[in-house]
């Protein structure tokens, strides 16, 4: 599917709020509501949307401890058992393979230092992980979704 400068923009408010009508983001769009529907659902359909979610403030719920871990590996992790293994840790938010110093980057939110621990030790017991590197973030500038260019 190509995605046009019209897609683009429902994008965007889309991203800003999801729970517009139809009618308010077509008008914003130059669109009618049944039109910037039928649009909508054709990028759910091919996957650009991939879901319709609420974003939660993580400190609203005590998960104030963010962190970002490089996993150094003695082999290639690239495959469904380590996402599985790394899907099965609740405080993993992200995992990512890297080029780089390590191979893998997993983003981390926990409630505690105890619990980033004890989640550190669970990561150390994913099959094929040797080492860890954890950056614990002090203050977060902004977080933002992707840019809609």
């Amino acid at each position: 599917m190509t995605v046009d400068q019209t897609d683009r923009e429902l994008l965007a408010r889309l991203q800003e709020d999801a729970t517009q009508s139809y009618a308010a983001l077509g008008q914003a769009v130059g669109l009618s509501a049944g039109a910037a529907h039928e649009r909508v659902r054709k990028l759910k359909a091919a996957g650009v949307i991939r879901r319709t979610t609420a974003e939660v403030d993580p400190a609203a719920l005590g998960a104030g401890v963010l962190a970002y871990v490089l996993l150094d590996a003695e082999s290639w992790m690239g495959d469904d058992a380590t996402a599985d293994a790394l899907r099965a840790i609740p405080a993993v938010e992200e995992a990512h393979i890297i080029a780089g110093p390590a191979s893998i980057l997993v983003k981390v939110r926990t409630i505690s230092t105890e619990q980033l621990q004890a989640t550190l030790r669970a990561l150390h017991q994913v099959d094929g992980v040797t080492s860890t590197q954890t950056v614990v973030v002090l203050e977060s500038f902004f977080e933002r979704p992707p840019a809609v260019m």
